[in-house]
């Protein structure tokens, strides 16, 4: 069962100092705990995250945003939390779309409930909206399953379920490593629509680096996921 009084706010960050403040302000409307990770910033994105009543954990250098990731919901599954938000520094996640989430996941019980992009999908930039439907139909037909937004970082957590996976990504090709892995599991996932925010800053996301990264992942161990994920029936996902 979803309780709110449990869950945290994992936000990874890697030189948000323009928006942090105000994406910490938003959420704590709906969440107190809020969980800032640090991740080798350069700026003053961990001071203001501090003075905006976050808790910050810190990486002497930049990790990735997975490895960011799993900085956050361990620490956040260590202090008794069963559930964690996980929403980007940059603004582009709106906070007041959270009720839909904790609504999902009472309603479902769900373990991943993730926000949905597509309805929004051309306030996106053209690059980043074509890959991430190439992304999402490649893990659709890996699964056999509709997956419309894979590569949405906006998602609640179930952190049990969370700490018993094995996951190796450490950049930006863990929100398919994830969602592969709860399938894999035999946990529900869903997906619930949320608004596109245009980020005021440049997309931290390198097109053609992570791309390829991912690709690398993909051929190494999402066709493994797919096949396993495929013989499990337990699970289900809404459209």
């Amino acid at each position: 069962m979803f309780e709110p009084a449990r869950c945290a706010v994992v936000i990874p960050c890697f030189n948000e100092s323009a928006s942090i403040a105000t994406v910490i302000s938003a959420v704590r409307r709906h969440l107190r705990a809020v969980l800032v990770v640090d991740d080798g910033s350069t700026d003053n994105t961990a001071s203001l995250a501090r003075a905006a009543g976050a808790t910050v954990l810190q990486h002497d250098r930049n990790l990735g945003k997975g490895a960011a990731l799993k900085t956050g919901l361990a620490y956040a599954f260590n202090q008794g939390y069963t559930w964690a938000v996980t929403l980007d520094g940059d603004g582009q996640h709106a906070p007041e779309d959270l009720p839909a989430f904790f609504d999902c996941a009472q309603r479902t019980k769900a373990s991943l409930v993730i926000g949905n992009r597509m309805d929004e999908a051309r306030k996106m930039s053209w690059l980043r909206r074509h890959v991430n439907r190439w992304m999402s139909r490649q893990l659709s037909c890996c699964t056999g399953k509709h997956l419309p937004d894979t590569q949405s970082g906006f998602r609640l957590i179930h952190l049990p379920t969370w700490s018993l996976m094995s996951l190796e990504t450490e950049r930006f090709e863990t929100e398919s490593e994830t969602l592969l892995a709860f399938l894999d599991a035999g946990r529900r996932v869903e997906f619930v629509p949320v608004q596109v925010i245009p980020s005021l800053r440049r997309s931290k996301i390198h097109p053609l680096a992570d791309s390829l990264r991912w690709l690398k992942w993909w051929r190494k161990c999402g066709h493994l996921y797919g096949t396993a994920a495929r013989l499990n029936s337990s699970f289900a996902i809404r459209h």
